[in-house]
Formats: C-alpha cells, sequence, structure tokens
C-alpha cells in the first residue's frame, strides 16, 4: 500500500469550485482497480487548504491514475485555482495489513 498526501493552498474566490472538480474526481478514483482510498479534506481553521489523501493498492497505480480521463479534467479544471503550487508526501504501510 502507497498512501500519497497532496497538500493544496486554493485562491479564496475559487473554493468550491475546486470542491466540487476534487470531488468529482475522488468519486471516480475510487472506481480505479489500483486505488483502496480517495478522500478530500478541507482544514477547519482555512478553508483554502485541502488535503486529498490517496491510497494505492501498488506503487504503479499512481502513474496509472494520473493517466485516466478524469484525472486529466480535474488538474486541467484546477490548474488556476490554486493560489501555490501544490505538493504531495508519500507513506508506505509500516502495517502491511493496514
Amino acid at each position: 500500500m502507497l498512501t500519497v498526501h497532496v497538500h493544496v493552498q486554493v485562491k479564496p474566490d475559487r473554493v468550491e469550485a475546486f470542491k466540487a472538480a476534487s470531488v468529482a474526481n475522488a468519486r471516480a478514483s475510487r472506481d480505479e482497480p489500483g486505488v483502496a482510498r480517495f478522500d478530500v479534506f478541507q482544514q477547519q481553521d482555512d478553508p483554502t487548504r485541502f488535503l486529498l489523501v490517496e491510497i494505492y493498492r501498488t506503487a504503479e497505480a499512481p502513474a496509472a491514475h494520473k493517466q485516466t480521463a478524469h484525472y486529466q479534467a480535474w488538474a486541467e479544471a484546477v490548474a488556476d485555482m490554486m493560489a501555490a503550487p501544490r505538493f504531495s508526501v508519500k507513506f508506505d504501510a509500516v502495517d502491511a495489513e493496514a
């Protein structure tokens, strides 16, 4: 299992559009065979900050995810919504049953 945390800061006037696009992408991503979980979180004390939590079954699954039409549509739709470049942090499961 590979977990990816994607940190995003959105322009204040684009928060609702970002949420809509990201929820649509997350729902479609959950249908991918390599995706175990895909969630969108909004920070409580700063609604312009989001965390995408992506859990993949294999190390190859993130690359396959980025080839999907829904990911490409999301990336294009949200490109101008970012207040700062997004960044990700990758984690490996320590407990194989996790």
